[in-house]
């Protein structure tokens, strides 16, 4: 009796961890991610006049962020799969937020446009590792689909407000916090990915197309 007793222990499933920290964590990202394509759109004449930039100039603060963000962004999905998708989350969005504190304390313009390169770039290896991360952590079905759906709603909601929240932050404080805002975010958000999201990949370990990208 005292040994089946013990075979009854030791083969006790463990529990199952919540979820919903990780989806929580998830939709963050890509919530900051989206938003920042149009937050600036806003605060550009002021930051022309903080920064003393040309027309064209100041039309690349824009574009610097979407062509990084959309040129590698396969780059950054093949590395959430070789190199483990938590870890490409906490790289990417590290880099995306240190950017958007550099982008913050710009002085010149070429150090504007730098930065939002470098949170382009850290959004493109931040982004495809949120919806892996999402689909791994959430059992196939009902769950994950309102997980998917919810997901992609915070993604919507991200383009749709970054008008609203640049207007406001930009009149109550100034262009720079439309980039700074991220800071404290993106450091709770890492704090959470760290303690919630558990690492996982797929496929081969083969090198990364960076010719390529």
């Amino acid at each position: 009796m005292a040994h089946a007793s013990a075979d009854t222990h030791i083969s006790a499933p463990p529990r199952t961890p919540r979820t919903w920290p990780v989806v929580l964590a998830a939709c963050a990202g890509q919530f900051l991610v989206v938003l920042d394509v149009s937050v600036v759109n806003v605060a550009l004449p002021s930051m022309r006049a903080g920064l003393g930039m040309s027309a064209g100039g100041l039309q690349w603060v824009v574009n610097a962020y979407a062509i990084a963000f959309a040129g590698f962004m396969l780059l950054g999905g093949r590395a959430g799969d070789l190199y483990g998708r938590k870890r490409m989350f906490l790289v990417g969005l590290g880099l995306f937020t240190a950017a958007s504190l550099g982008g913050g304390l710009a002085q010149e313009g070429w150090q504007l446009l730098l930065a939002r390169a470098a949170q382009g770039l850290g959004a493109a290896v931040l982004a495809p590792a949120t919806l892996t991360i999402l689909t791994a952590a959430v059992p196939e079905g009902a769950a994950r689909t309102r997980a998917i759906g919810t997901w992609a709603a915070v993604g919507a909601g991200g383009g749709a407000a970054g008008g609203l929240v640049g207007g406001l932050l930009t009149d109550a404080l100034s262009w720079r916090w439309v980039l700074l805002i991220n800071v404290p975010v993106g450091a709770l958000v890492l704090l959470g990915a760290a303690l919630w999201i558990t690492e996982s990949r797929a496929g081969r370990r083969h090198r990364l197309d960076l010719p390529g990208a």
